[in-house]
C-alpha cells in the first residue's frame, strides 16, 4: 500500500464544484452572514424549548416568544442577505448588530449570550468586508506566465488602502491619497 495520491482519479464534477464554491466564498462576506444566521438559531430555539433533565422539565417560554422569533428569523435573513445582496452588506452588519443587542432585553439574554456572540461578530465582520481589489503585480504575472494570472484573493481588499500612502516620506515614488492635500 503506497501513500501517494498520483493514482486517484479525481471527480471533474466535484472538482468545479469545489472551485464554484470557492469563488462563491470570495466574492462576498461568506463568514460574515454563517455567523449571523448561526446568531439566529439559539434566539429562536430557547424561547421554544423544552429540556428534560431526568423527571424535570425547564421550559423557556415567556411572553417574549414572539420577539424573539422575529429577531432570530430576522437574523438569518440578514444572513442570506449578505451573502446574495453584498452590496447592501453594511446595512446589514448594522441591522444584525442593533438586533443582538436588542435580543439581549427580548430574548433570553440574547439566545444565553451564544446568538449575541454570534451576531455581533457576524455583523461586524460584514461592516468590516471589502471586496479585494487585484494587486499591482497582477500584470507582471500576466506577463511572466503567458496567460491569465492567477485571480487576486477577492474580499481580503483593505478599507483604509485608499487613504494614503505606504508611510514613506512624501516624494518617494508614493501617490497622495485622500486627505494628503489637507498636509501640505
Amino acid at each position: 500500500m503506497s501513500t501517494t495520491t498520483e493514482d486517484l482519479t479525481r471527480d471533474p464534477f466535484l472538482s468545479r464544484a469545489r472551485l464554484a464554491f470557492r469563488y462563491f466564498r470570495w466574492r462576498r462576506p461568506f463568514w460574515a452572514g454563517l455567523f449571523t444566521m448561526i446568531a439566529g438559531l439559539p434566539i429562536v430555539y430557547f424561547p421554544y424549548a423544552h429540556v428534560t433533565l431526568g423527571d424535570l422539565t425547564i421550559r423557556m417560554s415567556t411572553t417574549a416568544g414572539a420577539g424573539s422569533l422575529v429577531i432570530g428569523v430576522l437574523l438569518m435573513v440578514l444572513g442570506l442577505v449578505m451573502w446574495f445582496q453584498p452590496q447592501v452588506r453594511i446595512f446589514a452588519g448594522v441591522a444584525a448588530i442593533l438586533l443582538a443587542l436588542v435580543s439581549l432585553v427580548v430574548s433570553n439574554f440574547g439566545g444565553f449570550l451564544v446568538g449575541f456572540i454570534f451576531g455581533l461578530v457576524g455583523g461586524a465582520m460584514g461592516v468590516a468586508w471589502v471586496p479585494g481589489q487585484p494587486g499591482p503585480q497582477a500584470a507582471e504575472r500576466k506577463d511572466a506566465a503567458g496567460g491569465d494570472p492567477p485571480p487576486a484573493t477577492p474580499g481580503t481588499g483593505s478599507a483604509l488602502a485608499g487613504f494614503g500612502g505606504t508611510g514613506a516620506t512624501p516624494g518617494e515614488g508614493t501617490t497622495p491619497g485622500k486627505g494628503r492635500h489637507r498636509a501640505e
